[in-house]
């Protein structure tokens, strides 16, 4: 083969080449099914959500006044009891004999004072004739208030013994729940520092929470006082599920805590049918100001990369855009979006992650009733 036919197979083989390649740049790209809907604008309440652990309004150690084993029972740990229901019995056998031997020395003492009472009677009709002299009433006199002060001393030791035998029958200071780890028959119970058992109270209960220094600056400077919003507060608790009682805020720390930058805040819950346990965690929900005409969107159609948010949006021929935009406020399953979108845009919410900027969308338009997501109501 010449030199001149292997140019012009080479040219042939460029032609070629090019006309495949603008075969290939000219097919249309394929178009990403996916699921959208309209910028929602509304008057919206803003709400704003703090985690919460649930835990007893009060929480009551219960210690014994006297020392002793216990000898009886009546409860078992879990159980839900009422004020003044008896929890345990220490053995009372050396209180009674201490009630006793109290009784007799009162009696003694009594008596004693009574022969005196009646001796001063005697020389006081005998003084008043000449027939004793002035000191020996005077002595009995004096016998007879040392008798006297005797006898009340007696009497409060009656009194004390006759506490600590009452004090034997150790019942619930509080109506509640009691721990499962109280003691058992035969333990022995040191007066004022042993703690025999825990009972919390069930009903109410508190919700304990934090709010940010900014949350409160927040707050503060939108004028609004927890008297405002802290009056209608709303449960969601674990599985998503709204608890069916309002709550209200009941304390507010004096300051912000030094590590954590937080205010801690505890609001109250009735629970008369003890769903709320402490220790479990749910989130507290409370509604701020209302945002005038505000522009909402799902959560799940927000995207985040290197610390920044974006959306998806069907553009000019229903091809994908992406734009920036700062967010507002969570408010249920939707997000306030603050900039970057406009009422008319139209954002993609399902089948973004397939697309690429001027990708052309195959768009099924969606509304708010189709958003449901799992393990949310």
């Amino acid at each position: 083969m010449n030199r001149k036919s292997i140019i012009w197979l080479t040219v042939l083989f460029l032609v070629v080449t090019a006309g495949c390649s603008k075969q290939q740049t000219a097919r249309p790209a394929q178009e990403v099914v996916v699921k959208a809907m309209q910028v929602i604008q509304q008057d919206t309440p803003v709400t704003y959500e703090f985690v919460g652990e649930i835990i007893a309004k009060d929480e009551v150690q219960v210690k014994s006044e006297v020392s002793g084993n216990i000898s009886r029972k009546f409860v078992n740990g879990g159980d839900t009891i009422r004020a003044g229901q008896p929890l345990f019995e220490i053995d009372r056998r050396k209180y009674a004999a201490a009630v006793a031997d109290a009784q007799a020395q009162v009696a003694q003492a009594q008596a004693s004072f009574s022969n005196i009472q009646r001796d001063v009677t005697r020389y006081q009709n005998l003084a008043s004739q000449g027939g004793i002299a002035i000191q020996i009433l005077d002595t009995a006199v004096s016998q007879a208030e040392q008798a006297e002060a005797l006898v009340k001393a007696y009497q409060a030791k009656l009194e004390q013994a006759q506490n600590d035998l009452s004090d034997t029958l150790i019942v619930s200071p509080v109506d509640g729940r009691i721990g499962v780890n109280e003691l058992s028959v035969g333990g022995y119970v040191q007066a004022g520092s042993t703690v025999l058992a825990t009972v919390s109270t069930v009903n109410p209960v508190q919700v304990r929470f934090s709010m940010s220094e900014n949350e409160y600056l927040k707050f503060a400077k939108m004028g609004t006082s927890p008297d405002a919003w802290g009056q209608n507060l709303k449960l969601i608790l674990s599985d998503g599920s709204e608890y069916p009682l309002p709550g209200h805020l009941e304390q507010i720390d004096r300051g912000m805590a030094n590590q954590t930058g937080t205010l801690a805040m505890k609001a109250a819950f009735d629970n008369p049918n003890q769903l709320l346990v402490p220790g479990m965690f749910a989130r507290i929900v409370a509604v701020g100001e209302t945002r005038q005409g505000a522009l909402l969107i799902p959560q799940r159609a927000v995207q985040e990369m290197l610390g920044k948010t974006f959306v998806t949006v069907a553009g000019a021929n229903n091809e994908a855009t992406t734009k920036p935009v700062k967010l507002g406020p969570k408010i249920g399953n939707l997000q306030v979006i603050e900039e970057g979108l406009t009422p008319q845009d139209i954002v993609v919410v399902e089948g973004f992650a397939k697309t690429q900027p001027g990708s052309p969308l195959n768009i099924t338009m969606i509304g708010l009733n189709d958003l449901t997501i799992p393990g949310t109501k």
